[in-house]
């Protein structure tokens, strides 16, 4: 019951964690927010400890981010009053990676997600991998944008030698690669329990070696590093310049790979495309497989936002609410699972119904940084093409089916991908009173229902208009 709670506090954390990322920027998220670990709920007092390596830094969190930090975990679990946050009462020095962490015996009880969580138990900070137990394949939805890079690295996590090594996952922020890392930390610590996986971004990567530089502990640092079997690294772009430490990940691919051992590493750019890294390196990273993930569709953006939903049984969420957030939530999967979070979140707190009424008040940032403003001239100028029409019809009085049709279907696209009023978009048909707008859009929303190819037709537009 501990192992599945620590479980539940670590998936909350994750969605928190990001959201602060977002609004604190990288450098101060990766300073202060991301060395947090977490402590327990006192289910008397409702409050919630929250550790970091020194009193320095728990002093720090403390003044700026406990109001936020404590507002954050009201919103994900109510029976969170208060936050703590502190030095462990156990040690004075938390490391945040544990490079030298003994491997876990067989028949240790705790399980492989506990462990990666990096749980508070009795002996109390346990050895890490930095791994965050929300984010496995089970988890992960899939669809035409991302199946090659997920299909690849569950191969690179089975339990027969991957064809390929290293893996190269690409993708722009937001989409995914991230969330693959560390499935496949996750996958392979199940299938070898003894494993040793290192995980970490190029940033950390760069502060591990510049420490042990500093220190003289060079032979220990690339002892240690060379001991995993699984090496996960995230960010590499940001590894750019630093000549030192570029030879030193060139010679640990190196020695890994002669090993058999397994690498994978993230990156928002092509390995081609990462300035200033030295052409062996570059050739390092590129000779396995680079898996380019695409930005999601919005059938993909549909079936991420579905998947959410089962957490927050028995909230119901409309169909019409889901269909508006993947269609204007386009930037990245991020952006529209916090979308929805926050969306849930009001709803709970305020003891409203989701509504598409409500999303729109209080998504207005959101929506306003990912709404493309696409335009009732450029949507009728493509339903022309589509359908094959002229342009004129779109105000002509004519009201032949082969006309009317395509006509009813700009005026639905117009309600759906702008925010202009019904009598605005009629006065741009022609100058139709806003009546006639409305038994257009009901008509083909009843259409899209009852007739397949209808739908494939606007599906079809709705693709076109969005890219």
């Amino acid at each position: 019951m501990e192992d599945a709670e620590a479980v539940n506090l670590a998936a909350d954390w994750a969605d928190i964690s990001q959201g602060l990322r977002k609004d604190l920027g990288h450098q101060l998220h990766s300073q202060w927010i991301r060395p947090i670990q977490l402590g327990r709920i006192d289910k008397e007092t409702g409050t919630l400890d929250l550790y970091l390596p020194t009193e320095f830094a728990a002093n720090w969190v403390n003044d700026r981010f406990r109001e936020r930090l404590q507002l954050a975990w009201k919103i994900a679990r109510s029976e969170v009053r208060q936050v703590r946050v502190q030095v462990h009462p156990g040690r004075r020095q938390l490391p945040e990676l544990n490079l030298d962490a003994p491997r876990r015996p067989a028949n240790d009880g705790a399980s492989a997600i506990a462990v990666a969580a990096g749980t508070i138990g009795d002996a109390g900070f346990t050895g890490s991998v930095g791994l965050d137990p929300s984010l496995t394949f089970a988890a992960f939805v899939t669809g035409d944008a991302n199946v090659l890079a997920c299909n690849a690295a569950q191969r690179m996590a089975a339990n027969e030698k991957p064809q390929f090594s290293p893996l190269y996952l690409k993708a722009a922020t937001g989409q995914g690669k991230t969330h693959l890392l560390h499935a496949i930390g996750h996958a392979y610590l199940q299938a070898h329990p003894r494993a040793r996986i290192f995980y970490c971004s190029a940033e950390r990567f760069m502060v591990e070696f510049v420490q042990a530089l500093k220190a003289k502990q060079m032979i220990e640092f690339k002892a240690r590093l060379r001991s995993f079997d699984l090496l996960l690294v995230d960010d590499i772009q940001f590894i750019i310049g630093k000549a030192s430490a570029q030879e030193e990940l060139l010679y640990t691919i190196d020695a890994l790979l002669a090993e058999g051992k397994r690498l994978v590493f993230a990156a928002d750019r092509a390995p081609q495309a990462l300035d200033g890294v030295e052409p062996r390196l570059l050739s390092r990273l590129s000779m396995g497989l680079v898996a380019d993930i695409q930005a999601a569709d919005i059938e993909l953006r549909k079936k991420i936002l579905e998947s959410k939903l089962s957490r927050f049984a028995p909230l119901s969420v409309p169909e019409d609410v889901i269909d508006f957030l993947a269609r204007t939530i386009t930037r990245n999967v991020r952006e529209l699972v916090g979308g929805l979070n926050k969306l849930i979140a009001y709803a709970q707190l305020t003891g409203q119904e989701v509504s598409l009424q409500l999303a729109e008040e209080q998504l207005t940032d959101i929506l306003s940084a990912n709404r493309r403003r696409i335009t009732i001239d450029e949507i009728q100028r493509t339903v022309c093409q589509f359908y094959r029409i002229d342009r004129a019809e779109m105000s002509s009085k004519r009201r032949a089916r082969a006309v009317v049709r395509p006509r009813q279907v700009a005026m639905y696209l117009s309600k759906v991908l702008t925010p202009r009023s019904y009598p605005e978009i009629g006065r741009k048909f022609g100058g139709r009173d806003h009546s006639t707008v409305i038994h257009a859009v009901r008509l083909i929303e009843d259409l899209r229902q009852r007739d397949a190819d209808m739908d494939g037709d606007v599906r079809s537009l709705l693709r076109q208009l969005e890219s």
